[in-house]
């Protein structure tokens, strides 16, 4: 955007300074030609705030937009965080079950072994 503006504003500058030139060598007295180039840069320089005015306008716009753009990608992306963490609390809350089953499994088996080598031992 700013070599956009620069350009705009070198053309300006250029317009101007060939305006000046020309109404220079132009064949009127100083006076006429004073309030000629008087005129022509107060109408240059109302079109040239009427464009940056449109300019600012277009920016706070776009900006305005994307702002809008980021909260509601921010806030789809938070739900999803939180649909994924829910999802984890499940698959742990799963896993500590499957643990605590498979533990007392085999702390039964383990107990049934031991009774079983406890009694022959005893009956030996």
């Amino acid at each position: 955007m700013k070599d956009q503006t620069k350009i705009i504003a070198a053309l300006l500058v250029g317009a101007a300074a060939g305006a000046a030139i020309g109404l220079l060598l132009a064949p009127e007295s100083g006076s006429e030609l004073r309030e000629d180039i008087a005129d022509y840069v107060n109408d240059l320089v109302e079109k040239t705030k009427d464009k940056a005015k449109v300019t600012a306008d277009d920016v706070k716009e776009y900006s305005s937009t994307l702002v809008d753009k980021a909260k509601t990608k921010f806030n789809g992306v938070l739900g999803n965080l939180s649909d994924y963490k829910e999802e984890a609390e499940d698959k742990l809350d799963e896993a500590k079950t499957y643990a605590n089953d498979s533990y007392n499994q085999a702390k039964s088996k383990f107990k049934g072994e031991a009774d079983d080598l406890n009694s022959s031992i005893q009956n030996s």
